[in-house]
């Protein structure tokens, strides 16, 4: 049945299989790596500042994200949608190594605020290319497709972030995620050709 998943969907399911897999490894490190470098081991005060941080992105990208696709939309080109999708991954690829760097609560909402730009960036692209490149009477399974290999993604880089951690502490751990997610960018340039010609 994967067969006859078009070449673009397929790397399309990859790129963001990658990208939220890169996410998956900060799951369990991220409130520890506050509480041991932001708040120097204030377990109240990190809760709240890892709180305000998920706000900060929520919003901001809740924000960027309906004028963004609405330029989309109205620019009928894919090859802004290309772009917006490769761009918007670098943009977040640019926040787990400002978490190396940061040292109080700003450095944490700011590196959020870049984050969540990115996202509203690559979100609305991603849906527009998958939604133009899915295989007619295949959507569900296709968008299912992507769900799944999202869901098993996640979960065993969330484990393996918890094993890396305890090896090799939480600075392996940006490092890696903000690799993996340059390469999931550069992914997209195996189907650059398919989305310009359509």
């Amino acid at each position: 049945m994967l067969k006859s998943v078009n070449k673009v969907i397929k790397i399309l399911i990859a790129s963001e299989c990658i990208l939220n897999s890169a996410w998956g490894f900060l799951g369990p490190v991220f409130a520890i790596f506050i509480v041991q470098k932001i708040t120097q081991n204030d377990i109240a005060k990190a809760a709240e500042v890892a709180g305000f941080a998920t706000l900060v992105y929520w919003v901001v990208k809740s924000l960027l994200q309906i004028p963004i696709s609405r330029y989309l939309d109205i620019n009928h080109g894919e090859k802004d949608t290309f772009w917006f999708n490769f761009l918007g991954r670098l943009v977040m690829a640019i926040t787990p190594f400002g978490y190396l760097f940061s040292t109080t609560v700003w450095h944490i909402y700011f590196w959020q605020i870049i984050y969540a730009a990115g996202s509203a960036m690559m979100i609305p692209s991603f849906y527009s290319l998958f939604t133009k490149f899915i295989d007619k009477r295949k959507e569900a399974f296709e968008w299912g497709l992507n769900s799944t290999m999202l869901g098993f993604g996640v979960g065993i880089a969330g484990a393996a972030g918890g094993i890396i951690y305890a090896s090799f502490g939480y600075q392996t751990i940006f490092i890696l995620v903000g690799v993996i997610n340059i390469i999931s960018a550069f992914l997209n340039f195996v189907v650059k050709e398919e989305v310009y010609d359509k």
